[in-house]
């Protein structure tokens, strides 16, 4: 698409929330369904996104607003369905598995990995199952019931922005610390990049797995930011 338009504006949505206007008509979702923003805040980023499309939308360059059609038309409808299948995340998350060498290596997981896991333990009175290698553990049924509750009490917006966080890191217990302001985007991301800083600093990097690695912090980034503009 595109740019067709000159001004962009939010204003107080007629059923809540905050809508976004291009000349004066409402934005609407792929979904054709109104684009109603939550906050004020997140309303304004995305028009910000709006603001800087050059002669034609790319939506690789509006990350918040794909994340908010995504809360609409995706997940609003099936919220529980989409809660579910991210909650599975807990069952084998990245902090529980854990290399058996070197000890530098062990002694780096254990330093950014730990305080996550016992914050969660704490939060939801749960254990966790810690396994060295990457054979799958199971988690207690309590524990990942807790986890379930934890994803499933969250709307849709936030849903949104927890799923990039989740699947580019991992790890769902980090999310959740993440969503309850425990951690912060940066604390997170160099939790979930340990292995692979470890790998580069001993094997080095190549530019296939550099440009990965940026489109996935990308990614990640749009997720913690989403997150932040809905409190």
């Amino acid at each position: 698409m595109r740019r067709f338009w000159k001004k962009v504006e939010t204003v107080p949505g007629e059923d809540g929330g905050y809508a976004l206007l291009l000349d004066g008509k409402p934005v609407r979702t792929p979904g054709r369904a109104p684009l109603a923003l939550p906050t004020p805040q997140l309303a304004e980023a995305v028009a910000e996104e709006w603001r800087a499309v050059g002669e034609a939308v790319d939506p690789r360059a509006m990350p918040l607003t794909g994340l908010a059609n995504a809360a609409i038309d995706r997940i609003a409808p099936a919220r529980e369905a989409f809660a579910a299948g991210l909650a599975k995340y807990g069952e084998s998350d990245l902090l529980c598995y854990r290399a058996s060498d070197p000890a530098p290596l062990v002694a780096r997981q254990a330093a950014h990995w730990d305080p996550l896991l016992d914050w969660a333990r704490r939060r939801y009175d749960v254990h966790f199952e810690v396994a060295a290698g990457v054979i799958h553990r199971p988690q207690p049924e309590a524990t990942l019931a807790r986890l379930h509750d934890a994803v499933a009490a969250l709307d849709p917006f936030r849903l949104a922005g927890l799923s990039h966080v989740v699947t580019v890191s991992g790890s769902l217990v980090g999310a959740l610390a993440l969503a309850e302001g425990q951690a912060n985007g940066e604390t997170l991301w160099r939790a979930a990049q340990v292995d692979e800083d470890w790998q580069v600093e001993h094997w080095g990097d190549d530019p296939h797995a550099l440009r990965t690695r940026e489109a996935h912090q990308a990614d990640f980034e749009a997720g913690v930011r989403f997150l932040s503009l809905l409190s």
